[in-house]
């Protein structure tokens, strides 16, 4: 791996440009896939859209996610410096060494404890086994992947995604609708196989892949005198995040998992299609963010072996401190916005997107819990990527005990919400709302905590990541009047005609809301960039 040198000034700058050129691509990529996904909701049925996009997609994240993403975030914190990257470089093919085999046993427990009603469905375990070769090949990216992040080559990244997407959609669209009825669940292992080739293609054709896999030795004379394979401190914390992510995937995926063990099919792929379009923005905006803050905060910070630099710049910690605040404002307002907004117009949209056969599931409902779900996602994302960047191992263990709480608080809300409360699958959606709000709570206290100490103690306020008080009066406002719209209209069919004067009440408050956020925001905001920029 070469030595890339990483100045504050130009890794905020990549860490930024990367993010907006991943905006963009999640955009443009989300905004093709929406429409074929249109196209794919009125191919498939109900019953095969939840087999592929809970269960199998299920399996598939865990794979993926227990495979490599300790050592991913591990591996953001480690110094670019000639001595240490073979030892990198051989901790990178790990998941590929672990993930491989990890994919098949998965599989194969996955189908031996499926449903008998999943199970009967044509060609249900050749497609499965399809997605445990897919995830095995975009596996065998995973050191090229982790090279390029270390070298600040975000737009190597870019470009895989963007073509995987792409495949993955176009694959699936083409055997949907061309193929017989009964290739429905291959159809979407061949997307996904899709995928998985071009990610591996795009990295490959860049670093190439000549012994790209095998574990490269290390010379007697290296630094500590014993020439070890894998860097020792990178090492443990690789072992303390993995060990991390088993419940930090029970905690993401617990709503699919719960969903897949207790709804019937049909509704899962009504709970699948709710999920599809309300995360679209998360998927857009949000992970681009939180991958890019988290590559910056790591970097930037430098913790490599869980301990402080108490020697670090203060105009570090300010920078560091100032973005996080910034990214905590940015989504405070997406809050205002989507809590103002989104109710009162929720049955127009839903009556856009959905098929009919589909607005009969729980779909609607969880729509509107995802309205308060996707940017309590986003505070939690942004704040916990800055504690994977500047936690020790010792907050790693505290953080550790507090997930697991929280499993058991999400397990017995799920239920309590879902069953005894008649609530069924949105339930689950509100458990996860409370589950992200203690992870983002707990993250918040580590960040107060930790800018304190490096002197830094105003840096980190509830009132620097909240709007004026004027803003979140003319938001309020504004919703109250819509809902008051909404009201006097709602005799009216849930169509775009129909409800154009609604629709054009809602522009003109919205426009009169950001209006507002220039009048008592834009020098709070221009004195962010400043600070940002110099």
């Amino acid at each position: 791996m070469e030595e890339v040198p990483i100045a504050g000034t130009s890794l905020l700058s990549a860490s930024l440009g990367s993010a907006s050129s991943l905006v963009v691509l999640q955009a443009a990529s989300r905004i093709f896939t929406f429409a074929l996904n249109q196209a794919l909701v009125r191919l498939a049925s109900p019953k095969t859209f939840g087999t592929a996009a809970i269960q199998f997609e299920l399996l598939l994240s865990t794979i993926l996610f227990l495979s490599r993403e300790g050592v991913r975030n591990a591996l953001l914190r480690s110094a670019s410096k000639p001595s240490t990257s073979k030892q990198i470089d051989n901790i990178s093919i790990l998941p590929v060494y672990f993930g491989i085999p990890s994919a098949f046993l998965l599989s194969c427990i996955y189908i031996c404890m499926s449903s008998e009603s999943t199970r009967n469905q044509p060609f249900f375990t050749p497609s499965v086994l399809v997605y445990a070769v897919a995830a095995s090949v975009e596996l065998l990216s995973e050191p090229l992947y982790v090279r390029a992040q270390n070298e600040l080559r975000f737009n190597i990244r870019i470009r895989a995604e963007g073509l995987a997407v792409f495949l993955k959609t176009v694959f699936t669209f083409v055997v949907l609708a061309f193929g017989p009825p009964d290739w429905a669940l291959l159809a979407f292992a061949a997307g996904q196989m899709g995928y998985g080739l071009a990610t591996f293609a795009t990295f490959a054709s860049v670093y190439g892949v000549t012994g790209h896999l095998k574990l490269k030795p290390i010379a007697k004379g290296s630094e500590d005198g014993s020439g070890p394979r894998f860097d020792p401190e990178l090492m443990r914390l690789s072992k303390s995040m993995t060990t991390q992510s088993v419940i930090k995937h029970f905690l993401t995926e617990g709503d699919k998992f719960l969903v897949s063990r207790l709804s019937p099919l049909e509704d899962q792929g009504g709970y699948a299609i709710a999920s599809n379009y309300g995360s679209l923005v998360a998927r857009i905006v949000f992970q681009p963010v939180e991958e890019m803050s988290r590559v910056f905060f790591s970097k930037y910070l430098a913790s490599v072996d869980g301990k402080r630099n108490e020697d670090k710049d203060q105009d570090v910690y300010r920078t560091a401190s100032r973005l996080l605040m910034t990214l905590l404002l940015v989504f405070s307002h997406l809050l205002l916005f989507l809590a103002a907004f989104a109710p009162p117009y929720l049955p127009i949209v839903t009556g856009v997107l959905l098929p009919p056969r589909y607005r009969q599931t729980s779909a609607p409902q969880i729509l509107g819990a995802y309205i308060y779900y996707i940017p309590t996602m986003a505070f939690n994302g942004v704040l916990e990527a800055f504690f994977s960047s500047a936690c020790t191992p010792r907050d790693l263990q505290g953080q550790s005990r507090m997930m697991m709480a929280a499993s058991a608080g999400f397990v017995v809300a799920s239920f309590v919400l879902s069953q005894t409360f008649g609530m069924g699958d949105v339930g689950l959606i509100w458990a996860n709302v409370a589950n992200l709000g203690l992870r983002a709570a707990y993250a918040w206290v580590f960040a107060r905590r930790f800018f304190k100490e490096k002197g830094l103690v105003g840096a980190i306020t509830l009132s620097d990541a909240l709007p004026p008080v004027q803003v979140m009066g003319a938001f309020a406002a504004a919703a109250a009047i819509v809902r008051a719209s909404a009201l006097r209209h709602s005799d009216l069919p849930p169509t775009l005609l129909a409800q154009r004067a609604h629709i054009a009440v809602g522009g003109t408050t919205g426009v009169l809301c950001l209006l507002s956020c220039y009048i008592f925001e834009r020098r709070r905001f221009a004195e962010t960039l400043r600070i940002l920029r110099s």
